[in-house]
């Protein structure tokens, strides 16, 4: 098809994607390059931008013009609009065989001030930060009055809109004019400073003051598990772990607070918006109110003269439509004066403000693209002015940073990030240093860290700083529990629970404390549970009547009145996190004798639908889209799920005695049933779903999350019989865990139910947050793995020392996989005392890690003891010559070794030389890897000499070494097994 038909076809495609972002910018770009490449005349250029008309009819104007023109007009046309658009745009664009780019016309003759039309859009791209100077410069040599100035800066033009004033002007200037706007234009360009000039106004920067005293005063206080007092944000911020997404160019690699709005791990330049995703409890609000207070002092972010903080949970309360003019200015804060200028200041300097919008997954309304909004004065619904400025249709070029829990975001919103960051909660470090600030008495901190430290369950589920918080808070009740330390998630908040109401009650020491306040949490348990259904967590005095709430009950200190950035008067109230409220929720579902069991079944009755975004990846774009639904409806069940894990904490044999304070003992029975048949259920269903393995190879199932949430589930039981009924049914040789957000309360899940699987099985763990506290975790089911593959999780040699002390006791233990990780050469004795016990042991990848020829050493010493180590692979770490020396000289009497990758280990033709070792005498060698190392000629005619004299092995593979194209030629031809 012809672009000429093309264009007729496409038209309203086309004008929708022209007018799209409300801006005549993408049409004033696509008239720019036409007109500098000769298809358009002055007078057309002109013509078609008439600023009486809408945007649409010029843009209509435009299409008639270019159709009229003829094929070679629309082909050029089409090109711009491919280099114009932004790819979100373009990609619903099909113009096959339309070309791909305009090149900028050379200047047909010596005039300057033709060269302003034939370089007009890269001029517009060089001035629009600089027309302020470039008028001076001109006013100064005389070419400029201050009228023409005054007509190019009004303040209703964008800076490109400027910049297109300024050149239309000079143009009618003269040629000597012309000559001076080229001349500063590449000045401006080659100086080293190329950052917008911006002078505020006086109006602008009492502004700017009043907002950072709102922020500062919202953000000085932590504020994410608030209510119990005034802790200093400055005295007990803690950085938790931070990682970008999978899919970044620059790999997994840990990041600090500053990184999080930076360039690092940007992986779609055209977006503007940063995902935080983390688990509930994860840090995710308070590192942005450390961010907000940040930038309020001027200690970061410093190149954003703005800063708009919102809260997704309290949007849901603003009911009616609104512009992002009164979005902002009445939800953050309000100007005293000049309104229209500081906004049209954020419209014309998009890339010197941030929003940022917490608990994405908060809000009622999931995320969608069904309904467009480009204009700012433009009043629509919160939620949609919301997911506008995410996808960038709205204010685009303002940062936006946004939370969220990861089930609630899907492909639908990814495409429209610029980059992800993972938040992983606290370190081991990290906990140590919490806990410490915490407590002003460095006695009781050293106290509750011992506790920790010994019970390493509970140090597990600090990981969580939410968890951590609550544990540091009730530090005496932690102290005084002895062997009755808490081992679950449910244990640790009705330690919180008993803590608060002990303080309210009469009789501190009493065993009835939960008794006596039964009506106030059965009342907080309804307002929770109702909230939890209705993604509701923001109540209003209505909310609290409508399920009895008093003020009493509000004393207790469950409910905290909601911090409100706008002008409202109104009371709000919510839970100090939403993991309390889902902990009411779960009492109020498990207390009442007479309550309605259909809640209980409601809870666990819930489809398997996290596994959408896995699934994702193996089909089509359409069936894609048609997942969007299950997407939804998977971050809406994420509250009832944690809400559901409570409820089997509660009703496991170690707390009834509580609950029969409340309930008949029958009653409780009968929930008992209900949930683990629930659960049973559950898991049959992932049972069943297990594909049936393709011959030859072995049965896997590959977990979704929620597999892990019903492990969790039962683990908070602490049921060994429901573990044991789960497991005996689960028959696979291979079960995959890998991106389901493990972290070490996950492992002792994992370890607590799997270790009653009657044959051993492979364990892929692969990219989560395992750490060294997990891989303790997972010790009490080492037994039954038969291989474990621990990719990406950040272990350290700590880790690995007590993963082996436990591994050389575990018969079926036979292959470890710890690529990417932090593992060092102190590790590498460990895994030579592994070799030497184990004679049964076959396989250790430990790529990517950081093993130099002192641990290549060490761990020769356990291979030239070893006699059944079948594949090896030290791929990208460096070992050197003196490594691969020490290798063959342990290896070059093995008759297992099948496989062995020295990948990228800085080996030159000696350790090549020593390798030839291995190939000469090992029997049963197939394939070396010594790909993207610093190999010679020299070396490789030592692996030829010894390939001559072994016929089994059937490659070598010798990729990017030292070796010129001629060599690699002569080489190959020689031994066909030698791989260039």
């Amino acid at each position: 098809m012809c672009a000429k038909e093309l264009v007729l076809k496409h038209r309203t495609q086309i004008l929708d994607a022209l007018c799209d972002s409300g801006s005549a910018e993408y049409l004033a770009r696509v008239l720019d390059l036409l007109l500098a490449h000769g298809q358009v005349q002055w007078e057309e250029y002109q013509a078609v931008q008439i600023q009486s008309r809408t945007l649409y009819s010029n843009g209509r104007q435009l299409l008639d013009l270019v159709h009229i023109k003829g094929e070679r007009t629309c082909e050029l046309f089409l090109c711009a609009l491919k280099q114009v658009l932004p790819e979100t745009l373009a990609a619903g664009l099909r113009f096959d065989g339309s070309g791909s780019n305009v090149a900028e016309s050379e200047p047909a003759q010596s005039s300057a001030a033709q060269t302003l039309l034939t370089q007009r859009p890269r001029l517009v791209g060089l001035l629009q930060d600089c027309v302020d100077g470039a008028l001076d410069t001109l006013v100064g040599a005389g070419h400029l009055t201050s009228v023409d100035c005054s007509q190019i800066q009004l303040a209703i033009h964008t800076p490109s809109q400027k910049a297109r004033c300024l050149l239309d002007h000079v143009r009618g200037k003269g040629e000597s004019a012309a000559e001076l706007l080229l001349q500063y234009a590449e000045q401006h360009h080659n100086s080293a400073s190329k950052q917008v000039t911006v002078k505020p106004s006086a109006g602008f920067l009492k502004y700017r003051s009043k907002l950072c005293s709102s922020v500062t005063a919202q953000s000085c206080f932590l504020s994410t598990y608030g209510g119990t007092g005034h802790m200093s944000l400055d005295d007990i911020y803690t950085e938790g772990e931070m990682e970008l997404s999978p899919d970044s160019t620059d790999g997994r690699r840990a990041l600090a607070l500053e990184d999080v709005v930076g360039t690092i791990g940007t992986v779609n330049e055209e977006a503007d918006a940063v995902l935080v995703s983390g688990d509930a409890g994860s840090g995710k609000s308070t590192l942005l109110q450390r961010l907000h207070l940040l930038w309020a002092r001027g200690e970061a972010l410093v190149e954003y003269l703005l800063l708009f903080p919102f809260s997704c949970r309290r949007l849901n309360a603003v009911e009616q439509n609104m512009s992002v003019k009164e979005l902002l200015f009445q939800q953050c804060c309000w100007p005293d004066r000049e309104q229209e200028e500081i906004f049209q200041y954020i419209i014309d300097y998009p890339h010197l403000v941030i929003f940022t919008f917490d608990g994405l997954d908060e809000l009622k309304q999931s995320f969608s693209d069904e309904h467009r909004v480009c204009c700012p004065t433009e009043s629509a619904p919160v939620h949609v002015l919301l997911f506008n400025l995410i996808q960038g249709y709205l204010m685009k070029g303002v940062r936006k940073v946004v939370t969220s829990r990861p089930e609630a975001v899907g492909p639908m919103l990814k495409r429209h990030l610029r980059k992800e960051v993972l938040l992983k909660g606290f370190s081991t470090s990290g906990i140590d240093c919490f806990v410490r600030k915490q407590h002003s008495d460095p006695t009781v901190a050293t106290k509750v860290l011992g506790s920790l430290k010994a019970n390493t369950v509970l140090l597990g589920l600090c990981h969580s700083p939410v968890l951590c918080w609550i544990v540091s808070h009730c530090y005496k009740e932690l102290l005084g529990c002895g062997e009755g330390s808490p081992q679950t998630i449910t244990d640790v908040y009705l330690m919180i629970l008993q803590h608060f109401l002990q303080h309210k009650s009469s009789q501190r020491s009493s065993s009835r404390w939960l008794q006596e306040h039964q009506k106030a949490i059965l009342h907080l348990g309804q307002l929770a549970f109702k909230g939890v259904k209705t993604s509701c967590f923001v109540f209003t005095a209505r909310d609290l009547d409508a399920c009895g709430v008093s003020e009493n009950d509000i004393r207790l200190g469950f409910l905290v009145q909601s911090k409100d950035m706008s002008s409202s008067q109104s009371k709000r109230y919510e839970f100090p996190h939403l993991t309390l409220q889902c902990f009411f929720a779960a009492l109020y579902s498990v207390l009442p004798s007479n309550g309605d069991r259909s809640n209980i079944l409601m809870l666990f009755d819930m489809k398997e639908t996290g596994g959408a975004c896995f699934r994702a990846c193996l089909l089509s774009p359409d069936q894609q889209n048609r997942l969007c639904e299950r997407e939804v409806m998977a971050s809406e069940t994420s509250n009832l799920q944690i809400t559901a894990t409570f409820v089997s904490g509660l009703l496991s044999q170690r707390h009834q005695s509580l609950l029969l304070q409340f309930c008949p003992s029958h009653v409780i029975e009968k929930k008992v049933k209900q949930v683990a048949k629930s659960i049973s259920k559950g898991m049959q269903n992932h049972f069943k779903s297990i594909p049936q393995p393709v011959e030859g190879e072995k049965k896997s199932m590959h977990a979704m999350p929620g597999f892990v949430w019903l492990i969790k589930c039962i683990y908070e039981m602490q049921e060994s019989k429901i573990a044991k009924d789960a497991m005996v049914k689960l028959e696979v040789d291979h079960l995959k865990l890998v991106y389901c957000n493990i972290g070490p309360m996950e492992c002792t899940a994992l370890a607590y139910v799997l270790q009653h699987l009657k044959n051993p099985v492979g364990l892929q763990l692969d990219n989560n947050s395992v750490g060294d506290v997990g891989v303790e975790q997972l010790l009490p089911c080492l037994h039954i793995c038969s291989s474990l593959y621990l990719r990406n999780n950040n272990i350290t040699d700590e880790g690995i020392r007590k993963l082996i002390a436990k591994g050389v006791q575990c018969e079926s233990f036979k292959k470890i996989a710890l690529f990417n990780n932090k593992l060092t050469d102190a590790s590498m004795s460990d895994f030579a005392h592994l070799l030497k016990t184990k004679q049964d042991f076959d396989s250790i990848r430990l790529g990517n890690n950081y093993i130099t020829e002192v641990g290549a050493k060490r761990l020769a010493e356990g291979l030239r003891c070893n006699s059944s180590l079948k594949y090896l692979g030290l791929w990208g770490n460096k070992v050197g010559d003196d490594g691969a020396q020490a290798f063959a000289e342990a290896l070059q009497g093995s008759d297992t070794l099948v496989w062995l990758s020295l990948v990228g280990n800085n080996i030159g033709s000696l350790g090549a030389c020593s390798l030839a070792k291995i190939i000469k005498n090992c029997t049963s060698l197939e394939e070396l890897w010594l790909t993207e190392n610093h190999i010679t000629r020299s070396g490789v005619e030592c692996l030829i000499e010894a390939l001559q004299e072994n016929t089994k092995v059937k490659s070598v593979w010798l990729r990017k070494n030292n070796l010129s194209s001629e060599e690699k030629q002569e080489m190959a031809s020689r031994e066909s097994r030698l791989i260039f």
